[in-house]
Formats: C-alpha cells, sequence, structure tokens
C-alpha cells in the first residue's frame, strides 16, 4: 500500500502504527488463545480501519475478511490495550511548551496566544434501558459526548469522554480539567464557550 493510501484507510502513517503494533503486541498476545487467532498487527489494522471509517463493524469485517463478531471483540480487546497505553500519547502542553505551541497556531491562521483547539463531537451507542433518557441528546439519538482538545499538527492533547449525550458542551468543559490548567498558566488566554 502507498504510504497516502495508508493514511486515508487508517488515518495514521505506516511508521505510526508499526510503533503502536510494537508497543500493543503484549497486550494483544495475552489475548489469543488459540494459535490460529488473529495476528496483532491485523487486530490492530482491524480496529484502526473501523475507527477511521466507523461506523458499520460489517463494512470493516467484509474489507478485512472476518465476522461482524470478531470485529466486536477485537475493537473491545484493541481499545482496552490502547487505553493502557493513552497517556503516553494524550498529553496536554506543559508551561515550558506553550510558546512553541502557540507559534504553531499562530503560523497556521495568524492569531495569538492559541494553545488548543476544542470540540465535543457525539459517539453513538445503545444504552441500558435504565439510562436510556441519559443519553439521548438534543438530536434524539444515543451518545456520549466527548470533549476533545488538539494541537496544530492535530495531535491530540486532551480527552474527556466521561459525559452521557444529554450533557451541553459547556458543562463538560466546565467540569474538566481544561479551567484549572488555564488557571495554572497565566499566559494562557480566555476559553471562548460556544
Amino acid at each position: 500500500m502507498e504510504e497516502r493510501h495508508v493514511i486515508v484507510t487508517y488515518r495514521l502513517d505506516r511508521a505510526t502504527i508499526q510503533e503502536l503494533g510494537a508497543q500493543l503486541e503484549p497486550d494483544l498476545m495475552s489475548a489469543i488463545r488459540h494459535p490460529t487467532e488473529i495476528p496483532p498487527l491485523v487486530q490492530l489494522l482491524s480496529v484502526l480501519h473501523f475507527l477511521a471509517r466507523g461506523p458499520f463493524q460489517t463494512t470493516v469485517a467484509i474489507a478485512s475478511g472476518m465476522s461482524q463478531p470478531m470485529i466486536s471483540n477485537l475493537l473491545s480487546r484493541v481499545l482496552s490495550a490502547l487505553l493502557k497505553h493513552m497517556h503516553s500519547y494524550i498529553v496536554f502542553p506543559q508551561v515550558e511548551d506553550l510558546p512553541t505551541v502557540k507559534g504553531d497556531f499562530y503560523a497556521l491562521g495568524h492569531i495569538p496566544n492559541i494553545i488548543g483547539a476544542i470540540d465535543g463531537t457525539h459517539v453513538a451507542l445503545v444504552p441500558t434501558r435504565r439510562s436510556e433518557q441519559v443519553y439521548r441528546n438534543r438530536k434524539s439519538y444515543h451518545s456520549m459526548n466527548v470533549q476533545m482538545v488538539c494541537l496544530a499538527d492535530q495531535y491530540i492533547s486532551h480527552v474527556n469522554a466521561t459525559f452521557p449525550g444529554s450533557v451541553h458542551d459547556a458543562y463538560i468543559l466546565r467540569n474538566s480539567s481544561i479551567p484549572y490548567v488555564m488557571v495554572a498558566t497565566p499566559e494562557a488566554p480566555c476559553v471562548a464557550i460556544r
């Protein structure tokens, strides 16, 4: 596969996928109970393909030659392994990094003093009957409302995936660690909530 096609298919470049595969291999190998099970790198690639293309496991299953239940199992297995290593990859800039971060954003849009781009997105889910109303969002489907902050180079620097779809973005921001980080950095700009 050409590098361009790898990035379109998996949203990561080949080197990053290989590095991630090597880091997750011990976790994914320990889940293998039979020698004919799916190798760790294939597990990772299947889940990355699903995350990049979403939201239908069946489509990824057809493309990878696996069943939809297998993709569902892999999704759970690989995401659990990724969560163990999340803090290696998702890191909010430290005070000493702020001049570089601000410079990167300024080069991108000529707006001074930006240290992150923030937004919320709804990730659809099937809730339990007891919690159905809590997860119903303003567009009348069930979801988690996930807040993310990214840097100018599109690396994610913060994720808050703890609130159901009925919760507004502004509430998530006020109840996240972002306001505390902003107070801790005196030269940081104000946070605008839309």
